[in-house]
């Protein structure tokens, strides 16, 4: 049965290879979801883009495991020489867009959860999702359907770690911030140059070490990745606009590091958060579906990169075929074989708690 359903998942990863669905624009890939799901026979809900599925034998008395991955991708990257949305085999690596990041994760959940459906008698249930807009983060991706969800006790988010335990996910904090200045003509003095004010700020947010590391994330980073100012040679703007990257670790709630970021720039200063809600996340190492991973072998670390973890207010753990070096990627690829390992090591890591 599980080869059988790999196979399926491979074969349907092709498809979804070949359909175009770049963040909200992934219906024509749902339907292709919604196929797995009726060739199975396996009732299924469907809001926009997202499509998610219970077990059969559903009890609302037991907890549920999200089994959770993204059928989106981010538009090719300009240096592809294959076509992106033609998926093909060599050397053992299946190429194409969305092959790696993250669709390898998706076909092997799916088939996981098929694998599972029918069971009887377990300690859990069983809720898969086929997320929208996670490359964009969204307001109609996994975050939309969270409140259809029953008894959530803890996900797996399907991105690619070389199935390898991802216990920690940092979290995206994105600031603009609007240095503010006097205007003048370049020609006449002027101690209060909104550039020049702009150097301090900067200059913080290079030096500033928070308090707090993560055993699995480390430091939070900050990184001033933007600047804007001025319109023409010889006049001295009002402003200077800066664009801040932050990545939280699991120490921190985004709003404590908005707050204290605020409280230390000079009164001139404006600080404007794009969002929130995409927040660090983590599981506890001593959490059964970790330490089932580890009995297989499998390692922890923490993921410095973004994931559908961020919305979700439950435990989770990152874990899929794949490798995240490669995701948006030119020439993007996910070799068979780890396809086929995913599906293993997923069911025997699940087949160890349920």
């Amino acid at each position: 049965m599980v080869e059988q359903l790999t196979n399926q998942a491979i074969e349907l990863l092709h498809n979804l290879i070949e359909t175009p669905s770049f963040s909200s624009e992934e219906d024509k890939t749902a339907k292709l979801i919604e196929h797995w799901f009726v060739k199975n026979d396996i009732p299924f809900e469907r809001e926009n883009n997202n499509i998610w599925a219970y077990n059969a034998h559903f009890d609302e008395s037991k907890p549920t495991i999200l089994l959770n991955s993204h059928h989106d991708t981010v538009k090719p990257n300009g240096n592809y020489t294959n076509d992106p949305f033609k998926a093909f085999v060599g050397d053992g690596k299946l190429h194409g867009l969305g092959s790696n990041d993250a669709g390898g994760c998706l076909v092997s959940l799916l088939a996981t959860f098929t694998y599972f459906y029918k069971k009887d008698g377990l300690k859990y249930n069983f809720v898969i999702v086929a997320s929208a807009e996670e490359e964009s983060s969204g307001p109609l991706g996994l975050k939309s359907v969270l409140k259809y969800l029953k008894n959530v006790e803890f996900g797996i988010v399907g991105e690619p770690t070389l199935m390898q335990l991802a216990v920690a996910e940092k979290g995206l904090l994105v600031l603009d911030v609007s240095v503010k200045g006097t205007a003048s003509h370049a020609a006449h003095p002027n101690d209060d140059n909104a550039i020049y004010n702009a150097l301090q700020v900067i200059q913080w947010f290079e030096t500033y070490v928070f308090d707090k590391n993560s055993e699995a994330l480390g430091k939070v980073k900050m990184t001033v990745t933007q600047i804007n100012a001025g319109n023409q040679h010889n006049v001295v703007p009002a402003s200077c606009d800066l664009v801040v990257d932050i990545r939280v670790n699991d120490k921190y709630k985004n709003e404590e590091i908005l707050e204290l970021v605020k409280r230390a720039m000079p009164e001139q200063v404006e600080v404007r958060p794009r969002s929130l809600h995409l927040g660090s996340s983590s599981i506890p190492v001593d959490h059964p579906v970790v330490e089932s991973g580890i009995a297989l072998g499998r390692t922890t670390y923490g993921s410095p990169t973004l994931s559908d973890q961020s919305v979700l207010s439950c435990p989770s753990l990152k874990l899929g075929p794949g490798d995240s070096t490669r995701s948006h990627s030119a020439n993007e690829f996910i070799y068979v074989n780890e396809i086929k390992e995913g599906v293993e090591l997923y069911i025997k890591i699940l087949e160890g708690i349920v």
